[in-house]
């Protein structure tokens, strides 16, 4: 049993293909979620200024916040916020939320002395 494909055949079937591998290619955004990175401060990272800048990137968020206050990225993603801790170490926590509502959060231990 042969399969005769015609040169008409060939093209709908790689058009097809290059379709599908495009929308799986999109969707990837769909599939993985939001994630959030904290660049600056690093996790554990002994701070001598009580004035710092939290600093990250954010990737398919729709809403973004430090320590439960709205913040907000540039076209690429960055982001960053000056704060004031107080002596002792401080807990900051990053959430992300994608418009489909999945979140997700990332936080980091600072330590001013």
């Amino acid at each position: 049993m042969a399969i005769n494909f015609s040169s008409r055949h060939w093209v709908l079937t790689v058009l097809g293909v290059l379709f599908t591998v495009y929308v799986v290619f999109q969707a990837r955004f769909i599939i993985f979620g939001p994630q959030v990175i904290i660049e600056t401060p690093r996790d554990g990272e002994v701070v001598t200024s009580s004035m710092i800048t939290v600093s990250g990137q954010a990737k398919n968020a729709a809403w973004l916040s430090l320590n439960d206050s709205q913040i907000f990225t540039d076209e690429k993603g960055a982001w960053n916020e000056k704060l004031i801790v107080s002596e002792g170490t401080s807990i900051m926590t990053v959430r992300v939320r994608d418009r489909f509502g999945r979140e997700k959060e990332t936080s980091i231990t600072i330590t001013f002395n």
